[in-house]
C-alpha cells in the first residue's frame, strides 16, 4: 500500500497549473467569485481557532481548484470551471487515454438492474479520492491508475433505493491537526445505508475520534430501520467544520416517511451539531427528545448542497415531500419549503432565508441542480437552475431575486384538488431552458404508425401546457418532466469569459394518478426483502400511501410498443449562455442515435438528434467543455465559443457522471467514469477513465 502525501502544503499550495497565460484571474480568484474565493483565503491561524458550542469555527482556507479538483463542484463555488489551458481546441483531438482504472463494484444478486452510480472524484495532490456505487471508498494514483487503498464499508444490496449512486466524497483538513497526524486530512462520504463514514486520506483507516470508530449512524433519530427508504447518495458539504447532509427518502411510498430533516455534524468529533427539521425547527434543533423522532414526510435533500464559508451559510437545493403527485394533506411547513432553495446558518443551523421555486409542487419537480456561487454586478450572488429549466440568480446573503422573476397567472387547477393546486406560479424572465408547450404535431415515431398511436395519446390526455393538474380519469401530460431541464449534472460557469454552460433534458412525462383501490403496489415498508426499486422509472407505479391516489409514470413518454419517445428529438441539449445578460449564445443538441433505436435496437446513426441526459460539464480556461452524460455513450469536447464537437471518444459503458480535470507533473487530465445508469437504459461498467495529450506536446 502506497503512503500519500496529502499534506497542509499541498491543500494550500498556489499551484502552478498550466493555466492561460491571458487569464486575467487566478484560480485562487476567479472571476464571478467574492471575498469568499480562494484568492481571499482566510490566514490559517482564524482557521485553527477553537469551534464554537456548535463545533463551528471560523472560515478556513478554501482549497484552491486548477492543479487539483478539491470539491465536487470543482472550487468551492461549484462553478465546474478549471482555470487549465494545455488541452486546447487547437489540440484536443490529439488525446490519447492514459489509464483506466476499474473500482471492481459491479451488480450481484438482487442489485442487477440497479445500479446508476454517477460518480465524480476529487483529486487532492497525487491522488484521485472516490467512492464506488456501493459506498466503497478508493485512493488512485492520478497520473497512473494505480490503486493506493480502499474501504469497504459493507454495504448490502438491500439499501439500494431507487439506484446504487454514490455521486463523490468530501474532504477535510483538521486545523489542529500536525503534517502526518491520522486523519489530518480525512474523507468524508453518506452511504446507502445512512452512515457519514470517515477515513484517512492517506490510508483509507477509518477515523477513530469520528463518532463510532469513523462512523456516525443518521438513522438516529428517523424512526423504523427500512433499508432503502433513507439513503445518502451525495456529498456532504463542509463549511466551518460542520459537515452537511441531508439524504433521498425514496419517492412514492407513503406520506408517513422518513423526515427530510438537514443536519451538521462536527467534522472532527462526528457529533450532531444541529438540526433543522422544517416541521419542528427550534423544538429539535439538538435532535429529538428521546422516543421521538423528527417530523415525518417531510421534503428532503438528495442533491449537492454549496457553502459559502466567509459567510458560514450553506445552501439546500430541497425537494418536495414524500407524495409527490397529492398535496392536500401536506402541512403548512411542507407548503412552504418543498422545492426550495434555503440558506441556513451552518454555525446555528437556523434558517436564513428561503426562495420557492414551485409553489404546491405536485409535479415532482424537486431543485435537483447544485447551486453555483458567483458574482453578478458586484453582488455575491447564486445562480440556481430548476427542473422546469428556469435559471434564477439571487443574492446570496438575502435570498432576493438579482434577476426578473415573472408570474404566472390563471393557470388550470384541475378536479382533484381545485382548492391545493396554485392559480400562480413563479417563473424567470431572465432565462429559461423550456421549451413552447407541446402540440399534437409535435408527436413523432419511426413510422406512420407510431405517429398515429402517439396522436391518440395526446388527445387522449389532460394538457394545458406547463404546470397542467394531475388527472385520474385520464392521463396527464407534464411539459417538462421531472427529469428536466436541469438535473443533478448542473450547470457549468466560465468565470472569465462570463459564460453559462448549461445541458439539458426536453421531454414529458405521460402520468396517471390511480385511484386508491386500483393501486397495487405497496409501500418499502411492507414490501418483502429484496424485493426494492428496479429498473422502473421513478414514478412508474409509486402506491403513495396515505394518499386517495397512486400514481404512474410513463417517464420520457415512451411509446408502449417501440420503447422510443412520443415526441420528436431533440430530446436533450446543451446551451451556452451570456452569465450577464442571460442571452443563448448557442444551442445544439447533445447526443447522437448511435445506440437508440425502436424496440431498444441501435440504429448506430451518428447524428446529433439530442438525447436525454443526466450528468454536467466541465468548463475550461483552454476553452473547452468536456461533457458525456448522452445516452450514446461518447465522451466529448465542445468549442465553448461556438459549439461545436471538436473531439469525441466511445465509453465503454454509459457516461452519466460529472467529468472533472486536474495537473499531474505539467500536464493536464481529463477524466470521466463510465459506469451506466439503469434509468437511463445505458450499460453498467466500473471503468474510471483519465486522457491527456501526448508527452512532450
Amino acid at each position: 500500500m502506497k503512503r500519500l502525501h496529502i499534506t497542509l502544503a499541498i491543500l494550500l499550495a498556489t499551484a502552478q497549473p498550466i493555466m492561460a497565460q491571458d487569464a486575467p484571474l487566478s484560480p485562487e480568484s476567479p472571476a464571478g467569485t467574492t471575498s469568499s474565493a480562494p484568492g481571499a483565503e482566510t490566514d490559517m491561524a482564524s482557521a485553527a481557532t477553537s469551534p464554537d458550542q456548535s463545533g463551528a469555527r471560523q472560515p478556513g482556507a478554501l482549497m484552491p481548484v486548477g492543479a487539483d479538483w478539491p470539491y465536487y463542484g470543482g472550487d468551492a463555488q461549484a462553478t465546474r470551471y478549471s482555470p487549465l489551458a494545455q488541452i486546447t481546441p487547437e489540440n484536443v483531438s490529439q488525446l490519447e487515454e492514459v489509464f483506466t482504472f476499474h473500482t471492481g463494484d459491479l451488480p450481484t444478486g438482487d442489485a442487477e438492474g440497479k445500479y446508476s452510480p454517477e460518480v465524480t472524484p476529487l483529486k487532492l495532490g497525487d491522488d484521485l479520492l472516490m467512492c464506488s456505487a456501493m459506498n466503497i471508498l478508493i485512493s488512485v494514483d492520478a497520473a497512473t491508475g494505480e490503486e493506493n487503498w480502499r474501504f469497504d464499508p459493507g454495504v448490502s444490496n438491500d439499501a439500494i433505493p431507487y439506484g446504487a449512486t454514490c455521486r463523490g466524497v468530501s474532504v477535510y483538513r483538521n486545523p489542529d491537526a500536525a503534517e502526518g497526524d491520522a486523519c489530518a486530512v480525512r474523507v468524508i462520504e453518506g452511504t446507502l445505508d445512512a452512515r457519514l463514514i470517515a477515513v484517512d486520506a492517506a490510508t483509507g483507516k477509518p477515523c477513530v475520534d469520528f463518532g463510532e470508530n469513523g462512523m456516525v449512524d443518521l438513522w438516529q433519530g428517523i424512526g423504523e430501520r427500512v433499508p432503502g427508504w433513507y439513503s445518502v447518495t451525495a456529498p456532504p458539504a463542509i463549511v466551518r467544520g460542520v459537515v452537511v447532509t441531508g439524504a433521498q427518502v425514496k419517492d412514492g411510498q407513503a406520506e408517513d416517511a422518513p423526515s427530510g430533516v438537514i443536519r451538521g455534524y462536527d467534522a472532527i468529533t462526528g457529533q450532531l451539531a444541529w438540526a433543522w427539521d422544517l416541521g419542528a425547527p427550534d423544538q429539535n434543533r439538538n435532535g429529538p427528545a428521546e422516543g421521538e423522532v423528527y417530523t415525518r414526510g417531510t421534503p428532503n435533500m438528495w442533491t449537492m448542497a454549496v457553502a459559502d464559508e466567509e459567510l458560514g451559510y450553506v445552501y439546500l437545493p430541497m425537494g418536495n415531500s414524500s407524495v409527490d403527485y397529492y398535496g392536500s394533506n401536506r402541512s403548512e411547513a411542507e407548503a412552504e419549503y418543498a422545492t426550495s432553495l434555503v440558506a441556513l446558518d451552518a454555525t446555528t443551523g437556523e434558517e436564513v432565508w428561503h426562495f420557492q421555486t414551485v409553489r404546491h409542487d405536485v409535479w415532482d419537480y424537486d431543485l435537483g441542480s447544485q447551486a453555483t456561487l458567483l458574482d453578478w454586478k458586484g453582488t455575491p450572488a447564486i445562480l440556481l437552475p430548476s427542473k422546469q429549466g428556469d435559471l434564477y440568480i439571487l443574492d446570496r446573503a438575502t435570498g432576493a431575486p438579482l434577476t426578473p422573476v415573472g408570474e404566472l397567472d390563471g393557470l388550470p387547477t384541475g378536479e382533484i384538488e381545485p382548492d391545493f393546486i396554485s392559480e400562480s406560479q413563479p417563473v424567470s424572465t431572465w432565462h429559461t431552458l423550456r421549451k413552447e408547450p407541446l402540440e399534437e404535431k409535435d408527436m413523432w415515431g419511426f413510422t406512420p404508425i407510431d405517429q398515429l398511436w402517439c396522436r391518440i395519446q395526446f388527445r387522449r390526455a389532460n394538457y394545458d401546457g406547463f404546470y397542467t393538474p394531475p388527472s385520474s380519469d385520464k392521463p396527464w401530460i407534464q411539459y417538462p418532466g421531472y427529469n428536466g431541464g436541469s438535473d443533478w449534472g448542473s450547470v457549468a460557469v466560465d468565470t472569465r469569459r462570463g459564460i453559462i454552460v448549461a445541458n439539458y433534458n426536453d421531454v414529458p412525462n405521460y402520468n396517471r394518478l390511480v385511484p386508491r383501490d386500483q393501486v397495487t403496489s405497496k409501500p418499502i415498508n411492507e414490501q418483502k426483502a429484496g424485493g426494492k426499486g428496479g429498473p422502473k422509472a421513478e414514478g412508474a407505479a409509486d402506491p403513495q400511501a396515505g394518499a386517495p391516489y397512486g400514481i404512474s409514470v410513463n417517464a420520457g413518454w415512451q411509446n408502449d410498443v417501440t420503447g422510443v419517445p412520443c415526441t420528436r428529438p431533440p430530446y436533450g441539449g446543451i446551451r451556452a449562455i451570456d452569465l450577464a445578460t442571460g442571452e443563448t449564445l448557442w444551442d445544439r443538441p447533445l447526443g447522437t442515435a448511435r445506440r437508440n433505436g425502436p424496440f431498444g435496437i441501435p440504429s448506430m446513426l451518428p447524428f446529433d438528434i439530442g438525447t436525454p441526459n443526466n450528468g454536467g460539464s466541465v468548463v475550461t480556461a483552454g476553452g473547452l467543455v468536456f461533457i458525456a452524460a448522452a445516452t450514446d455513450n461518447l465522451f466529448r469536447a465542445i468549442d465553448i465559443e461556438t459549439g461545436e464537437t471538436l473531439w469525441s471518444t466511445v465509453l465503454p459503458a454509459g457516461g452519466q457522471a460529472n467529468p472533472i480535470t486536474y495537473e499531474i507533473d505539467g500536464r493536464q487530465y481529463v477524466m470521466v467514469t463510465a459506469m451506466g445508469h439503469h434509468f437511463m437504459k445505458t450499460p453498467v461498467g466500473d471503468e474510471v477513465i483519465a486522457w491527456a495529450l501526448p508527452k512532450g506536446d
